[in-house]
């Protein structure tokens, strides 16, 4: 347990479900789906035709001469990381850039950009690829852009650890400031592969939902008619800061980010380990490393994709971990997967239930497992009284990665 408090000051999101944090917040509290049908039509030839796309466009935001220069990832990476910066009042601060770091990821990356520029280069030649192509797929592109945006200079990382990925980056923010080499990091994921390919890929491996026809129910952790998750796209950003430094500047606290647990499975490249037994570590090791206990955790904002194995696996993590007493959800019932995004918008989830004493519900839970024994915030949202919480990223490769908040 470290003795430096690491404290929340800024948020920021573009979802399925709005355009920033507020929107996208009233939309969870409602339990409104942000999944609808995919009309395009490259998709008319997919066994998956739904996804859960941004409910406002980058282009709203980013002049088009910009947005030429970014993949979809990166400029949305851009519009939350802008939406939290502003928010944490440090613009006008006087922050020293040196003491400034950026830690920010993305599962997939520029993927749809290294496919279109592939299409390019196959019917026009190499000389009609853009310059713009490598900064545009490189995986570090999301962080370097906010990094050169907000002028840091203390460090730029790049996480990627599939759908742990935003999570992951949060973690590292925490080392990164408890170490001293910052005193601010901008952390977060952003994701935005909704493109043939990687649909068809997940369908392939029949990991994702095929309720074509009833887009808005397709997601539904831990209901026995879920079928698959529902990609989403979409990123959270959320400026993590030295707790006295916050305080000394008279900054808007949301919440401590008081502890992190890293692990790994060693179990299959795709499978989770039906046990959770990496996902157990993670969440112990959190819960250590914020010097609390199992029953100080009364909220858990947990990983539950909707798939047949993966909800379950979670179930038995928390009862172990923590016991059975944490009022949980899972708001990917509503935002979908937004992949190396939802780490971030599930704390930020995560943070605001504790801040508001409320839970977003789980939608969709019509049916309940029967295995399901723990109480699931179904359908509507619940008052409740959240001294600490949990939020819980597990990902392909078997990472897993559990972030605890507390009140300031």
């Amino acid at each position: 347990m470290s003795t430096t408090d690491v404290v929340v000051t800024g948020l920021g999101a573009t979802t399925p479900l709005g355009g920033d944090v507020a929107s996208t917040w009233d939309a969870m509290l409602a339990g409104r789906s942000g999944v609808s049908p995919l009309t395009q039509e490259w998709a008319e030839q997919l066994t998956v035709r739904i996804a859960a796309q941004l409910a406002v466009e980058p282009s709203a935001v980013i002049d088009r001469v910009r947005l030429r220069k970014l993949d979809r990832s990166e400029a949305i990476a851009l519009v939350a990381a802008k939406q939290a910066w502003a928010d944490s009042g440090l613009a006008d601060s006087g922050l020293d850039p040196e003491r400034l770091a950026v830690s920010f990821g993305s599962g997939i990356g520029g993927a749809v950009t290294l496919l279109n520029q592939d299409d390019i280069l196959e019917a026009s030649g190499p000389r009609r690829v853009s310059p713009h192509t490598v900064p545009m797929l490189m995986p570090n592109g999301p962080a370097a852009w906010i990094g050169i945006d907000l002028k840091a200079q203390a460090g730029v990382h790049s996480m990627a650890s599939a759908c742990a990925t935003g999570a992951e980056a949060m973690a590292l923010g925490l080392d990164i400031i408890r170490s001293g080499r910052a005193d601010v990091v901008v952390a977060g994921g952003t994701e935005a592969v909704i493109h043939p390919l990687p649909l068809a890929g997940f369908a392939s491996m029949r990991a994702m939902s095929t309720r074509n026809d009833e887009p808005e129910k397709a997601s539904r952790p831990w209901d026995k008619g879920r079928d698959g998750f529902v990609m989403g796209e979409g990123s959270g950003a959320l400026v993590l800061e030295r707790a006295d430094h916050a305080i000394a500047r008279g900054a808007t606290i949301y919440a401590r980010l008081a502890g992190a647990g890293i692990t790994s499975d060693g179990f299959d490249i795709v499978q989770p380990d039906p046990e959770c037994k990496g996902g157990i570590r993670a969440m112990s090791r959190a819960i250590r490393d914020a010097g609390l206990t199992g029953r100080d955790i009364v909220h858990v904002n947990a990983h539950a994709t909707s798939t047949p194995a993966g909800d379950m696996g979670e179930i038995k993590g928390i009862r172990t971990a923590i016991g059975d007493h944490p009022v949980i959800t899972s708001t990917k019932s509503m935002s979908g997967h937004l992949l190396g995004a939802a780490g971030a918008l599930e704390s930020i989830a995560t943070i605001l239930a504790i801040r508001e004493s409320v839970v977003p519900p789980t939608i969709n839970l019509d049916d309940p497992d029967d295995r399901l024994d723990l109480d699931v915030a179904a359908h509507k949202a619940r008052s409740l009284d959240i001294p600490a919480a949990m939020n819980n990223s597990f990902g392909f490769g078997g990472h897993n990665v559990a972030l605890v908040f507390t009140r300031p």
